[in-house]
């Protein structure tokens, strides 16, 4: 099975990442993309995230009835931070029948020099890259590399959960059963 991996918070799950994800699934020969929710990015503040559990749970609530689509929590039994690298060695021994892609924005592409042990990525694993306004790809892109034009919204987690700190509607910015489970539950708010 061709699975792409689709890293992330994830905090929370907004409209944006489900449009993108959707579309690679559409346009590309993957079987499915699974949501790979990170516990801790060693790029981001981890004091800003919501459990990840919780995390999570909103993305399985977002994908419901998406056969095409996967909520992971291969990362939680991992060491912390999260580095890409790991997490694809482990799910190559885990799934050796299963060919894995990443799936990144341009943006992270253009960091991936940074990343942990980067040449074994661009060595052994496609890169599914959705381009990002300001965030271009040069023609002698290393790796193998499939850049698609996915349909991107401006749409920012961070500031999803700033508007419900504020008391602001996130309708249409989230899924309606996501954003009813940050009510129910008072995520963000605090």
């Amino acid at each position: 099975m061709n699975i792409g991996l689709y890293f992330g918070s994830f905090n929370p799950i907004h409209i944006g990442h489900l449009i993108i994800a959707k579309f690679i699934s559409q346009h590309t020969s993957l079987d499915q993309v699974w949501f790979v929710v990170s516990p801790q990015n060693p790029f981001k503040e981890s004091s800003a995230l919501l459990n990840e559990y919780q995390r999570l749970h909103l993305v399985r609530l977002a994908i419901e009835g998406e056969d095409d689509l996967k909520a992971s929590d291969i990362e939680f039994h991992l060491p912390r931070p999260s580095y890409t690298v790991d997490t694809l060695a482990y799910l190559g021994e885990k799934y050796p029948a299963h060919r894995f892609s990443v799936i990144m924005g341009s943006d992270s592409y253009q960091n991936l020099h940074k990343w942990k042990n980067a040449e074994v990525i661009l060595k052994n694993y496609p890169l599914i890259v959705y381009k990002r306004p300001g965030f271009e790809i040069a023609d002698d892109a290393k790796g193998l590399v499939n850049v698609l034009n996915a349909p991107l919204l401006q749409i920012s987690a961070t500031e999803i959960r700033n508007m419900v700190r504020d008391g602001k509607s996130i309708r249409y910015l989230v899924p309606d059963v996501v954003q009813a489970e940050i009510e129910r539950t008072g995520y963000y708010k605090s």
